[in-house]
């Protein structure tokens, strides 16, 4: 029964989530064109930060009206768990929110840039706009049945940060990657709640450190990851795992080979049977 209220409940709308997050991914891989004369007055900024984080509440008003009872509760909160045993998902699902708020707010940030935002302005309004789309979300859940989660909203915080700094410092970007796998064998239509079938990772690559760059080395990377497996399935048991591999940077040999876009979305999805895990 547990499962069964979990599966129902905890996996609305993230879909919509996940959708905002290839979007995101999509102008990520477009890139700034670098053509502004001079960057954007703050007062512009402001401006376009405020219609496009309007634009996004004024959507996700109308979508969770019609599709998610929204405004048809008195407002409740609580608290889900984190990566317990008897959480929701075996916390899979808060490395989603992560997720989602990270790539989100990267790719608002590479509109704003290609809108002459100053790098820093843009990675800093870029994550400001998606963290207030996503935290409208999260209230939005509060006035509805299924209510407001804690862990939801500090996830979408922690990513939304780690967004900012891969963005505003290049460096990082160089070294890190958060990910995203989903696998071949998918248990439901929706693969963006299909947690079954899905695994976070952080992804550190041996390219962009200068010791390995003009080795052999350059050409992997070092992998730790979660997942969980059985939450969505009452006849199966009930499983969170840990993981660490070595892989193929996969995202280095499209860039060398003139393929930015590619290489920009393999940054965030990470493509199954590239890489040798050892598991717990």
């Amino acid at each position: 029964m547990r499962q069964e209220m979990t599966s129902a409940l905890y996996r609305k709308g993230f879909g919509f989530r996940q959708v905002l997050a290839f979007i995101a991914i999509l102008v990520l891989g477009s890139g700034a064109e670098g053509a502004c004369r001079q960057p954007l007055e703050q007062d512009q900024q402001v401006r376009r930060t405020l219609a496009v984080t309007t634009t996004g509440v004024g959507v996700i008003t109308a979508w969770g009206i019609v599709n998610w009872d929204y405004f048809t509760e008195k407002p409740t909160a609580s608290s889900e768990g984190w990566f317990g045993q008897e959480s929701s998902e075996g916390g899979a699902d808060k490395l989603g929110h992560m997720f989602t708020t990270y790539a989100t707010s990267q790719g608002v940030a590479s509109l704003f840039e290609d809108w002459c935002f100053p790098r820093k302005d843009a990675a800093l309004y870029g994550t400001l706009s998606s963290l207030a789309i996503l935290s409208y979300m999260e209230l939005g859940d509060a006035f509805s049945s299924y209510g407001f989660s804690y862990e939801d909203f500090l996830a979408n915080a922690i990513g939304g940060l780690a967004g900012y700094y891969r963005y505003r410092y290049p460096e990082w970007a160089s070294k890190v990657d958060f990910r995203w796998e989903v696998g071949l064998k998918p248990e439901q239509f929706d693969i963006t709640t299909d947690y079954d079938n899905s695994k976070y990772l952080l992804a550190l690559k041996l390219n962009g450190f200068s010791a390995f760059r003009d080795s052999f080395l350059r050409h992997f990377e070092l992998h730790a990851g979660y997942y969980s497996r059985g939450y969505s399935d009452t006849d199966e048991p009930d499983e969170r795992n840990l993981y660490i591999a070595i892989g193929l940077n996969i995202t280095d040999l499209f860039r060398r080979n003139g393929y930015d876009k590619t290489a920009t979305f393999l940054n965030y999805y990470q493509p199954p049977f590239t890489y040798f895990p050892t598991e717990k």
